[in-house]
């Protein structure tokens, strides 16, 4: 019996893209039950860049993301952005444009084992000359191991990686794995696209282009606004507004006050222990640094209502009193540690009025980092340079021994003299002469210079005559 093997290679080679088909057709993107069931902004899911809303600066004509796309080119790349901006739907179009096997995998529920088995299939069809991309959604969610995982089939090419994430990069994704990727950032979306977006839902036969919809202009933009920047939440609303919506003669009205009843109050995005936290509290914190009341309250209405905990707010506060202001408004840590108390004591909702208090008392007041700049620059010296012991004349002298060993000895009392000054050596050997302190003119910290300078003069009179 004669074997052909080409005819064998040819038959396998043929399977294999069945098989593709059938596995993209279980775990693809926009496979799924009955369409009727399905979430409206699923079901007009952009199948094509041409569809495709936001973005221009990586998909628009020419641009990077989009020739990358176009030639089937894909590297491995991360998609970092905010919610509802289009990360997964470019994962769908790239799976409906490439020829390679195209696996979608979430980081929510799958395990090590799930990888390794991807991995082992994605391998296999790399001896076989068929590229393998992997969708990660949420790769975030993956910890390190778990990321570790897809590392060496990445750097041989058995798998081109596409991660999407709502989290930085360069905190959430392994240094290695990130290295070997390309990361695009994704903006939030503007009410324009977001606009776009509805009206084709409105008029797409996946949406509702088979039924009579009646909503104006002043409605989408109302749930354009609603959306901030996030296609998901406009159109899960568009979809709540229809199906609430008035019928009469099969046409469905959609109703300003209608809209309203239905939006109620409007959820932030606000991520307490993600980027958007840190990014949140830094605008807070520069806008004070800037003078500027207005901004500080708006960032600090932003975190309050998206949910931020006020006392730690406010312990930022009492951080920023010192760091940013200092000795120019001493009494500005004094009405922070009050304003914290004040949220210990009553709460929120009723807190945030001390808050505010605080917020533009701290952006009003004169600025100043002289203390901040004191301590990073003892700070430094204490690091860097030898250890000195303590002088003598100021150590503690409680026992018999230290003061035999000369604890204490040469103690000057500042008190005993008429300027309440010595000449006695504070400082370690190797420091003397060093300066931390540099006062500016900024409010009351004037006052801290006149009285500096009056000790440095004091100084420059009586220490010589006392060596």
């Amino acid at each position: 019996m004669t074997i052909n093997l080409a005819a064998i290679i040819t038959f396998f080679r043929y399977t294999r893209k069945v098989k593709k088909v059938t596995t993209l057709s279980e775990i693809s993107l926009f496979s799924g039950a009955d369409a009727d069931f399905e979430p409206l902004a699923n079901r007009v899911r952009p199948r094509n860049l041409t569809e495709f809303a936001g973005q221009q600066q990586l998909v628009g004509p020419g641009k990077v993301l989009r020739e990358l796309i176009e030639h089937d080119q894909i590297p491995s790349m991360i998609f970092w952005g905010p919610p509802g901006v289009g990360k997964t739907t470019l994962a769908s179009i790239i799976a409906q444009q490439t020829q390679a096997k195209f696996i979608n995998l979430s980081a929510v529920t799958s395990s090590i084992k799930d990888i390794r088995q991807i991995m082992k299939q994605a391998e296999e069809n790399r001896q076989f000359g068929e590229k393998t991309i992997l969708f990660i959604d949420e790769i975030h969610r993956f910890n390190k191991a778990q990321q570790d995982a897809f590392l060496p089939y990445v750097e041989k090419g058995s798998i081109i990686l596409i991660g999407a994430t709502t989290e930085n990069p360069s905190f959430e994704i392994n240094s290695a794995l990130l290295s070997r990727a390309k990361v695009f950032v994704l903006q939030a979306l503007t009410s324009a696209d977001i606009i776009r977006l509805l009206k084709n839902a409105l008029t797409d036969p996946r949406g509702y282009g088979r039924q009579k919809v009646e909503i104006s202009d002043e409605c989408l933009q109302i749930i354009a606004d609603f959306a901030n920047g996030d296609a998901r939440i406009g159109l899960n609303t568009l979809e709540m507004a229809v199906l609430n919506g008035q019928r009469a003669d099969e046409v469905t009205t959609v109703t300003k006050k209608g809209l309203q009843q239905l939006l109620g109050k409007k959820s932030l995005l606000y991520d307490k222990k993600g980027e958007e936290h840190y990014n949140m509290i830094s605008a807070l914190h520069k806008s004070m640094r800037n003078s500027d009341p207005d901004a500080a309250v708006y960032w600090l209405a932003r975190m309050l209502e998206g949910g931020e905990d006020p006392l730690y707010v406010a312990r930022r506060l009492v951080r920023f009193s010192s760091e940013d202001i200092g000795l120019a408004d001493s009494r500005a840590l004094e009405l922070a540690v009050a304003a914290y108390q004040a949220c210990h004591f009553i709460g929120m909702p009723e807190c945030s009025v001390n808050l505010t208090q605080l917020v533009i008392y701290l952006s009003l007041a004169p600025k100043s980092n002289a203390a901040y700049l004191a301590y990073s620059a003892a700070k430094k010296d204490a690091l860097n340079t030898q250890a000195e012991p303590v002088p003598l004349q100021i150590r503690n002298a409680p026992t018999k021994l230290m003061k035999e060993l000369n604890y204490g000895a040469d103690y000057q009392y500042a008190h005993d003299t008429e300027d309440k000054l010595t000449t006695m050596q504070t400082m370690p050997d190797n420091l003397v002469g060093h300066q931390y302190y540099q006062p500016t003119s900024q409010g009351s910290e004037v006052k801290f210079a006149q009285r500096l300078a009056q000790i440095k003069r004091w100084h420059q009179e009586h220490d010589d005559l006392e060596k």
